[in-house]
């Protein structure tokens, strides 16, 4: 039995105990004792009537409640999904406090562990030069009779992790906007105990990319418009068959237009002296280098040849030369491609595997001479699954030097074999091993060889 049920029964309850107790004097005047009694029975109707009045407000209350409960659950469904723990934004305010209103910023890169051990047959690379951290076909040691290279040496660094920055912004008429900036660390150190492996590693930042394109144009410094960044190879090295590669960045203004593009870029002449002294850079340029490219691609990859014409200068002699590549990236079904370079030209030297070859010689009256260069490379590439790759490499140059002028010293030819194979348990993770035999020639003939075993661990954000 409820609470109000009970209240309700004792009411008639108390009034019929009252008039049992009040009939047989109903003709007699009251007593003392009936006037209490009757005061009793009052006091107790009015203790049950407060009973009832809180009971109602009770349940006013109750439904009250539960009418708020509801309109409270119908608000919170309205109401947008909450972001999720974790991607709270950086700030209330727009990260670009300087930029265009409308820009949009973003950011990236990766971080790359490379650990390698190295075999070179003629003494061993300098510790500290760039041949100690990738394949740098110029720094593999060529020496006499007898040389020796011992054992063999490792090398740990992380120096190519790499991050970018660029904003991207389009104006009310059209015109589309874009900054780029680019660095990583191989920039050698600052002090006695930066950029060595005595202590703390530290190294500098260096300027990869730096470039701003408004629509069809371009300003900055960036990829040579000679060099094809498409058709380079899925290596564990930095750049792989390096021996054939073009591969510059620098300064220039660039123009596309569809499949045509066009630029000026910065000059440098690399120069050999007379009779195989100390390589230099001239610096006397007056004209720029001129590129043209002419591109077509689809699904079945993509085919571009690119030709450049170069002004050289030491001093106040000249010389001119033109240089002319094609490659590309060839598509054999959804697992496997063939990707590919030729390059050749008079005074090529500096655009091809990090300037193995010089652009001129000096004569011995002093005037100068382009020296002409080729060289490409081949690659497959297999997929065996989302998670497994392996690529396959040949590269290889040549340059045509007149002992008379050069010297013995200088190198005639390189080449290279590369073979790895690339993991990824995880979208944006590589773990990958590559094989690497390297061979620099001498004009006369004398050989020096590296072999080495390349390992990275490369995460991109």
């Amino acid at each position: 039995m409820t609470q109000r049920s009970a209240l309700m029964a004792r009411r008639p309850l108390a009034a019929a105990l009252f008039v049992a107790l009040l009939a047989p004097g109903m003709a007699f005047a009251q007593t003392a004792k009936e006037k209490a009694l009757e005061a009793r029975v009052a006091d107790l109707e009015r203790q049950v009537q407060m009973l009832l009045s809180a009971q109602q407000q009770q349940q006013s209350q109750i439904t009250t409640t539960q009418e708020q409960v509801t309109q409270v659950q119908a608000s919170q469904a309205a109401l947008p999904a909450p972001v999720p723990t974790g991607k709270q934004p950086i700030q209330n305010t727009t990260i670009l406090t300087a930029a265009t209103p409308g820009s949009t910023f973003s950011y990236g890169g990766f971080i790359k562990l490379d650990a390698m051990a190295t075999d070179t047959s003629d003494g061993r690379i300098a510790d500290g030069s760039s041949g100690r951290l990738f394949y740098v076909p110029s720094t593999i040691p060529v020496g006499g009779a007898g040389a020796d290279g011992g054992d063999a040496y490792a090398d740990f660094h992380a120096q190519f992790s790499r991050f970018w920055l660029s904003t991207d912004h389009v104006t009310e008429g059209g015109d589309k906007f874009k900054t780029y900036i680019e660095a990583d660390f191989f920039g050698g150190g600052s002090n006695a105990l930066a950029g060595n492996e005595t202590a703390t590693n530290t190294y500098a930042v260096s300027l990869r990319h730096a470039y701003v394109t408004w629509n069809s144009w371009l300003a900055g410094q960036t990829w040579s418009n000679f060099m094809d960044v498409a058709a380079l190879p899925d290596a564990v090295d930095f750049v792989g068959p390096t021996d054939g590669t073009v591969f510059v960045r620098q300064a220039q203004v660039r123009y596309t237009k569809g499949p045509w593009s066009f630029s000026i870029e910065n000059p440098q002449t690399t120069v050999t002296p007379y009779l195989a002294g100390t390589r230099f850079n001239s610096g006397d340029n007056a004209m720029p280098d001129v590129t043209a490219r002419w591109l077509t691609k689809g699904d079945w990859g993509h085919f571009t040849v690119a030709g450049m014409v170069r002004q050289f200068k030491v001093a106040d002699e000249t010389d001119t030369g033109g240089s002319v590549s094609v490659s590309g990236k060839f598509n054999l079904g959804k697992s496997d491609d063939i990707r590919y370079a030729v390059n050749a030209g008079q005074g090529i030297g500096r655009y091809l595997a990090f300037g193995v070859g010089s652009d001129v010689v000096t004569e011995a009256d002093g005037d100068i001479s382009a020296l002409d260069g080729y060289g490409g490379f081949v690659a497959w590439r297999h997929v065996f699954s989302p998670k497994i790759r392996t690529n396959l490499m040949y590269a290889a140059s040549h340059f045509d030097n007149d002992a008379a002028l050069t010297g013995f010293g200088v190198t005639e030819r390189t080449q290279s074999m590369h073979a790895n194979l690339i993991y990824s348990p995880f979208p944006k993770l590589d773990i990958g091993a590559e094989l690497i035999y390297g061979q620099r020639s001498l004009e006369d003939d004398r050989e020096g060889d590296l072999k080495r075993l390349h390992t990275t661990v490369k995460y991109t954000f």
